[in-house]
């Protein structure tokens, strides 16, 4: 069974202190989708103008993510512009041109509408709930979100957490949602509020897991040189979410951890080209490299005295 993905199609313009490129493809539903599609088949819904190029369309197909719920409109595509000083950790907005994508209102195709798993990436929380509204009975919902969405529509959001699985969203956005300085509080809180699990993303400081009963903490995948960080939360949340549709959408705790280890994985390709330029050349091979070196820096070490 595919996992849909709801989320942004966009021309991405970036710029960083090691190159940058003008209008590349990008989007949180694309950087999700591509992730995902390593391991289980994608459905993606999202939108663009009449002027976005072909070329990203067949990248796509050639993942083999099915494009029927991708939306054509007259018009421009949603286009944003960012920076990044050495500090890759914050991107600087320079310009957003929502474009076709402010009159977004997702319509699942019929074929999308008994899916298992559902990923609703980084749009308005009440068109992600009007999403749920749209699917019969999935086994798994997550969804991410953003600091305009939490400053904007916080009920909204808050109303999601009780209709959902597992919320990903990085530190900052956690601390901004629960009004927690603490981060260990702010997951809690945040879920009190009916997600079973809680993902916050720290960036190269890895992530942390909030389950019923633990914390769990996974590095990231330490890298020498990081070009460009655009969309790698995003890519995380995809290699995440396909490997629990991979596994049937189990939600038991090993799971959920070796899914981590998946994002994880996914999100250290991610950043070391612009765009999805290091993910067109991923191999399987390359992710079961990753994984294994990942095992080796959090199994446990003994102390010798």
């Amino acid at each position: 069974m595919s996992v849909l993905v709801v989320g942004s199609v966009a021309l991405d313009s970036v710029k960083t202190p090691f190159g940058e490129r003008q209008e590349a493809l990008g989007g949180s539903a694309v950087y999700s989708s591509y992730a995902a599609s390593f391991f289980t088949p994608v459905q993606l819904v999202g939108v663009v103008g009449s002027d976005f190029p072909k070329e990203h369309v067949d990248r796509l197909r050639r993942r083999s993510i099915d494009l029927e719920g991708l939306q054509t409109v007259s018009g421009q595509t949603f286009r944003w512009s960012g920076a990044y000083e050495f500090d890759l950790n914050e991107a600087k907005t320079l310009d957003t041109k929502l474009n076709v994508f402010e009159t977004f209102s997702p319509v699942l195709p019929s074929s999308y509408q008994r899916t298992d798993a559902v990923f609703l990436a980084n749009i308005d929380p009440d068109l992600q709930r009007s999403v749920l509204r749209q699917v019969s009975r999935p086994k798994l919902v997550a969804a991410d979100t953003m600091n305009l969405w939490i400053r904007l529509k916080k009920k909204s959001v808050k109303a999601l957490c009780q209709e959902i699985d597992i919320l990903i969203l990085n530190d900052a956005e956690a601390r901004q949602l629960s009004d927690q300085s603490s981060l260990i509080r702010a997951g809690r809180t945040i879920q009190s509020w009916g997600p079973r699990y809680v993902v916050v993303k720290k960036g190269e400081h890895g992530c942390l897991l909030f389950s019923k009963r633990n914390i769990v903490s996974v590095p990231a995948f330490p890298l020498e040189d990081v070009f460009d960080p655009t969309g790698a939360g995003d890519t995380f949340a995809g290699g995440f979410i396909g490997h629990l549709n991979q596994n049937k959408n189990r939600l038991d705790e090993d799971t959920v951890h070796q899914a981590l280890y998946r994002g994880t994985a996914m999100a250290s390709f991610t950043v070391e080209k612009f765009s999805l330029e290091r993910l067109y050349t991923v191999r399987p091979s390359d992710i079961t490299r990753r994984l294994t070196l990942l095992d080796r820096m959090v199994r446990p070490v003994l102390l010798r005295v």
